[in-house]
C-alpha cells in the first residue's frame, strides 16, 4: 500500500499563481524553469555490539526524487512555483531488522513499510533581490539544517525571507512551523529533537556577510516557541599560502538557553567550536575542537546540528562534553581521476556529565569514498561508500558497527 501525504500550497497563494500565470506573464516562469531526477539506492548494515550478543539492522531500499523548480513571472512582483516529490520503496527489510532510525518507517508493531512518499509544493515571491518562500523548503541555517544522508531528505514548512539587496550581505528572516523526517512521510510539529516534544513554531533570523574575498562573518538567532532559544556567530576565513596551498578556519559559537518552563529540563550553555584545515594540492588536513560548557545537552532541530564534530553518527554535544577530531581528505583529480574522492575522520569526546555524573565517553572512526563517472553512457552515476565505528562509555547511545552504500544517478530532465 501507497503510503503519501500531500501538504498543499495555502488556497490564496495558489490563487495569486493563477492570475500571475495568465497571458504574456507567464513566459519566464515556464522558460527559466528546471526540473531534475534523482534515482538513490542504499543498503545500511547496523551492528549494535552488546555484552547479550546485540542486535542487527538490515535494510535496502530504493529512492526517488523528483524536483520542479520554476522561474519567475514578468510581473511587479515575480512570482513561482517550486514541487518536489519523493518516494522511498524496500527492496528488502523485515520485522527485527528495521528500527526506529532505519532508512524506512515503521508500522506500530515494528514492521516495516512497503513504501512511503511525499509531495511538497513552495510559493515563491521576487521582489528585486529579496525572495520570500512559502510552503515547503530544504534550509541550511546554523539553526535549522535539513538533513540528506540516508535515502530521501528531510524537510521543513513554513515561511522564509532570503534577501541579498546588498552586495556581499545575504539576510534570512522566517518561521518554521512543520517537519518532515528523512524516513517518514508525515508532516508532524516541528519538535526538539531529543524528546520529541513538539513546539508551534520554530523563528529565525539573521545573515552572513563577506567582509573580504576571504573573510566571511555571520549571526543567527532562532527560538523554539516556549523550548529554548539559540544564538550564533561564526568566522570563517581563507588564507590562500601559495598557488596550490591555503588555509582555512571555520570558528562558531553558540549560546542556548531555555525559556524557563522546564519542558525539557534545563538549557543554558555554550558551544565554542572550529577547524582548521590545510589544503595542499589534492590534500586536505584539518583538526577541530568542540567545547560544551553550562548546563544540559546542546539543543538542536533534525538530525545534523551546525557543529565542527558533526559525523554520520555522533553530534558530541552532551552535557559539558569535549571532543576533537583528525579529518584526511584526498581529491584523486591530482591524479588525473577527476569524480573520485576520499575522507577519514576520528572523533573523540569526553567529560560529559550524564545522569549528573561526569562518565560520558564516545568515538567515532568513519571512512567515505565516493565516486561519480565523469564521461559515457554512465555519466553522472555516483557510488559513495561509508564505514563507521561508534563507541560510547554511557550506553545513552549504543555501540555499533555500520556499513552503508550508496547508488545513485540524478538527471536533468530540462
Amino acid at each position: 500500500m501507497m503510503h503519501l501525504r500531500l501538504r498543499p500550497l495555502p488556497c490564496t497563494l495558489l490563487g495569486l499563481s493563477g492570475i500571475a500565470l495568465s497571458g504574456n506573464a507567464s513566459a519566464a516562469f515556464i522558460e527559466d524553469s528546471t526540473a531534475s531526477l534523482e534515482v538513490r539506492n542504499f543498503y545500511m548494515n547496523r551492528d549494535f555490539r552488546h555484552s547479550d550478543g546485540g542486535e542487527k539492522q538490515d535494510e535496502w531500499s530504493q529512492g526517488f526524487v523528483l524536483r520542479f523548480e520554476s522561474g519567475y513571472t514578468d510581473t511587479p512582483i515575480g512570482i513561482g512555483l517550486d514541487a518536489y516529490g519523493a518516494l522511498g520503496v524496500k527492496l528488502d527489510s523485515a520485522r527485527g531488522r528495521s528500527g526506529d532510525n532505519g532508512i524506512i518507517p515503521q508500522s506500530a508493531d515494528g514492521t516495516p513499510t512497503d513504501d512511503f512518499g511525499e509531495l511538497r509544493g513552495t510559493a515563491k515571491f521576487k521582489l528585486f533581490n529579496s525572495v520570500l518562500r512559502i510552503g515547503s523548503m530544504f534550509p541550511t541555517l546554523p539553526v535549522l539544517n535539513y538533513n540528506y544522508g540516508r535515502l530521501l531528505p528531510s524537510s521543513y514548512s513554513g515561511g522564509l525571507l532570503t534577501s541579498q539587496e546588498i552586495d556581499g550581505l545575504t539576510l534570512n528572516i522566517g518561521r518554521f512551523t512543520h517537519s518532515d523526517q528523512r524516513n517518514s512521510s508525515s508532516s508532524d510539529r516541528i519538535a526538539y529533537y531529543r524528546g520529541d516534544v513538539e513546539s508551534d513554531h520554530l523563528d529565525v533570523a539573521g545573515g552572513s556577510y563577506v567582509l573580504t574575498p576571504n573573510l566571511t562573518a555571520s549571526y543567527y538567532y532562532g527560538e523554539l516557541k516556549d523550548i529554548y532559544s539559540q544564538h550564533f556567530a561564526g568566522l570563517v576565513h581563507t588564507w590562500p599560502l601559495s598557488e596550490n596551498m591555503s588555509l582555512r578556519s571555520d570558528l562558531r559559537y553558540f549560546r542556548s538557553s531555555d525559556d524557563g518552563s522546564a519542558r525539557m529540563g534545563r538549557f543554558d550553555n555554550d558551544n565554542l567550536n572550529g577547524m582548521l584545515s590545510l589544503s595542499v594540492g589534492g590534500h586536505k588536513f584539518s583538526t577541530a575542537y568542540q567545547r560544551m560548557s553550562g548546563d544540559g545537552e546542546f539543543p538542536f532541530i533534525g538530525q545534523d546540528p551546525y557543529v565542527v564534530n558533526l559525523s554520520f553518527h555522533g553530534t558530541f554535544t552532551k552535557e559539558e562534553m569535549d571532543s576533537w577530531q583528525l579529518r584526511y581528505d584526498y581529491d584523486f583529480a591530482a591524479l588525473g581521476v577527476p569524480g573520485l574522492t576520499f575522507t577519514t575522520r576520528y572523533v573523540n569526546g569526553k567529560n560529559a556529565l550524564v545522569n549528573g555524573r561526569e562518565q560520558g565517553k564516545e568515538w567515532e572512526r568513519n571512512s567515505e569514498l565516493y565516486y561519480t563517472v565523469q564521461s559515457g553512457p554512465l555519466k553522472n552515476v555516483f557510488v559513495q561508500l561509508r564505514n563507521i565505528t561508534f563507541r560510547s562509555s554511557d550506553g545513552l547511545i549504543r555501540d555499533v558497527d555500520e556499513n552503508r552504500v550508496l547508488v545513485g544517478y540524478k538527471v536533468s530532465l530540462w
